[in-house]
């Protein structure tokens, strides 16, 4: 009896994930989209030569796509993703327009297509800067084999189909310094390639709401104690808390510089350090003031039995995301870090721009904020 194999259920998905690896290895990928198809290329290392090649095949309507945020530090009143046509692809001209901090638009930006919003969910899947150049192929120009194609489909379901699959691939106990009764559990899927973590201390009571905390990533503060922000301190005083009031769930979510990733935090950074705050420099970078999914966080508690929580947060969106995931929100407490001379413009920014609940007067002396 011959049997036949199908990978049909997992071909959209990996069609995904291989066009993330090609986007972040600074590769062109092959969006369809209907009738349309089109040649992406994210400009993060859109060098001369291969500006070069992709204008030699640009034919009739190629365009710089542009996150609103971007389009507004180039001087534009935008709430909506926008396009600038490319009749050349020229890289000074692109480089400047996704870049360059003083640059003003220099031509007239057009609404997006669906295609256009679809390559720049893949450049964010990627974690690269959110700007793409997009080259429509005409019938007359025949693809290189070798240049991997997705469907615009594949791309739109990608992030809820992460948090249906969402699956344990290995728990341990791992004591802590101050919480020896500690099991890590690590998920598969959620958030592009990464594994996240749920970290359980003590043997919190299912059936009673679960203390919890939703803490995402940050090599700076969290390994290296920066003292540009608050994070270091809320992920140990947190662990701390759970352990000394019958136990917890800390998620340890891979979503470095509030979803934007590791390279463009450091940009940012660089921006801060020229006197941007932290909204303003992510903003210089085509960014959102927050890139962050929250909904695999309420799947990881679902699989772990937790229905009602605790919430150690200062982040109303964090409230918020796990009401509307279907979790009851029993109480939230603060997630208490010291303010220090390094980090108070940081959360100050923080309260005052994102609504982020903070007990802190920034004109006082030394305290405690967080989240």
């Amino acid at each position: 009896m011959r049997v036949t194999l199908s990978l049909s259920d997992s071909f959209e998905r990996t069609s995904v994930e291989r066009a993330i690896a090609e986007m972040r290895m600074a590769r062109p990928v092959l969006l369809d989209a209907g009738d349309a198809t089109a040649l992406v290329q994210g400009v993060e290392d859109l060098g001369p030569e291969t500006a070069g090649r992709l204008d030699a095949v640009r034919g009739h309507g190629a365009r710089l796509v542009l996150p609103a945020a971007r389009l507004r530090r180039l001087g534009l009143d935008r709430r909506e993703n926008g396009a600038v046509a490319l009749p050349v692809v020229d890289h000074a001209r692109v480089q400047s327009l996704a870049f360059t901090l003083d640059a003003r638009i220099d031509a007239p930006v057009r609404a997006t297509t669906d295609l256009d919003e679809d390559a720049l969910e893949l450049a964010r899947l990627a974690l690269a800067l959110p700007a793409v150049v997009v080259v429509p192929l005409g019938r007359a120009v025949e693809a290189d084999g070798s240049i991997l194609r997705v469907t615009s489909e594949a791309i739109r379901t990608y992030r809820d189909r992460q948090v249906r699959e969402l699956a344990i691939v290995g728990r341990a106990p791992v004591p802590l310094e101050e919480a020896p009764e500690t099991e890590f559990v690590v998920f598969r899927g959620g958030e592009g390639l990464r594994d996240q973590v749920a970290v359980i201390v003590g043997r919190p009571d299912l059936a009673e709401p679960v203390l919890v905390r939703l803490h995402s990533a940050c090599l700076t503060g969290d390994l290296f104690g920066s003292l540009k922000c608050d994070c270091g301190d809320q992920l140990r005083l947190s662990v701390r808390t759970m352990a000394e009031n019958g136990g917890g769930v800390l998620l340890y979510l891979d979503q470095e510089g509030r979803g934007n990733g590791i390279a463009n935090k450091i940009r940012a950074y660089k921006l801060q350090s020229q006197g941007y705050d932290t909204y303003d420099a992510d903003e210089m970078l085509g960014f959102g003031p927050d890139q962050r999914r929250f909904d695999f966080a309420a799947a990881m508690l679902r699989g772990l039995g937790v229905e009602r929580v605790r919430l150690i947060t200062n982040n109303p969106d964090k409230i918020a995301a796990l009401e509307r995931a279907g979790l009851q929100v029993v109480s939230h407490q603060r997630a208490p870090a010291r303010v220090t001379a390094e980090n108070r413009l940081y959360l100050a920014a923080k309260r005052d721009r994102a609504g982020h609940l903070l007990g802190f007067e920034p004109a006082k002396g030394s305290g405690t904020a967080g989240d």
